[in-house]
């Protein structure tokens, strides 16, 4: 990476963002803006950035990330107008951090195990030693936000109680765990009762995040790749109603079978 064009588009940023917040001739509405509010914003545009990079489409990527640092340096902005922090104190303080975890990298020692496992042992264990300096909890599931969407952290979750040894023995029991919240959906749902069901509904998927992380998927990619595909055969049925002149919402469910199962053909 050329330092100079980068050193460049980072103070050009800058200067976009110090006249939009500039008391004369800024934006208003970012001048009302608060660390608080704008990181929502910023949730979306991260959205907006992995949808690019899951769909492959780079053009799309380096838009939405460039939006996506935008974001981060306003509320960076924020921060210093409160003289808490600026921007290059959070990287300074990541930078710290990343050599810091990566001792095998900025230490190096003779005859390191540079194994993967062992690598990730020392990333946890440096990460538990920042948490308890800090005074935070050093709990096993400490370090997982609660705000990650459902099935990220259902998988970090797993991933984690699996590290601290409590999961089932072998894949079959995890296969067996799935077909057991399933047949208690069912019951639930015989009974009638919206929470019971909620609550095994939630039982079910959240084993079947364990099930596929030990099979070296994660849940949230599958599940949104799955959500891609099945919105790109759903339009391709509706543009193949179009072309035939067929009144797609009127349309018999087998006869909808059939533009679906001749869209599959076509992938």
């Amino acid at each position: 990476m050329e330092v100079n064009k980068l050193t460049q588009a980072i103070l050009a940023m800058n200067d976009v963002i110090e006249k939009i917040l500039a008391e004369d001739g800024g934006c208003p509405w970012d001048k009302e803006q608060t660390p608080l509010t704008l990181s929502e914003y910023s949730i979306e545009e991260l959205f907006e950035f992995v949808d690019a990079v899951r769909k492959n489409n780079i053009a799309d990527a380096c838009d939405e990330m460039g939006d996506l640092i935008f974001g981060i340096m306003l509320i960076a902005h924020k921060y210093s107008q409160q003289n808490a922090f600026d921007f290059a104190d959070a990287l300074l303080k990541s930078v710290e951090k990343m050599q810091r975890r990566h001792p095998h990298v900025f230490a190096k020692k003779e005859n390191q195990d540079t194994s993967k496992e062992a690598l990730h042992e020392t990333w946890e264990k440096i990460k538990n030693q920042e948490k308890a300096e800090k005074g935070g909890s050093d709990g096993a599931l400490a370090s997982i936000p609660s705000a990650l969407p459902a099935l990220t952290r259902a998988y970090r979750i797993h991933a984690k109680a699996a590290k601290a040894g409590f999961t089932w023995d072998d894949d079959e029991d995890a296969e067996k765990q799935v077909e057991a919240e399933w047949l208690e959906l069912l019951d639930a749902k015989a009974e009638g009762d919206p929470a019971h069901i909620e609550h095994e509904l939630g039982d079910m998927i959240f084993s079947l995040v364990e099930l596929g992380r030990r099979m070296g998927v994660k849940a949230n990619i599958a599940a949104d790749l799955t959500c891609n595909r099945f919105v790109a055969r759903f339009e391709a049925m509706e543009a193949l109603a179009r072309e035939r002149n067929l009144d797609f919402e009127n349309m018999s469910l087998d006869d909808k079978d059939e533009l679906w199962n001749e869209v599959k053909e076509k992938e």
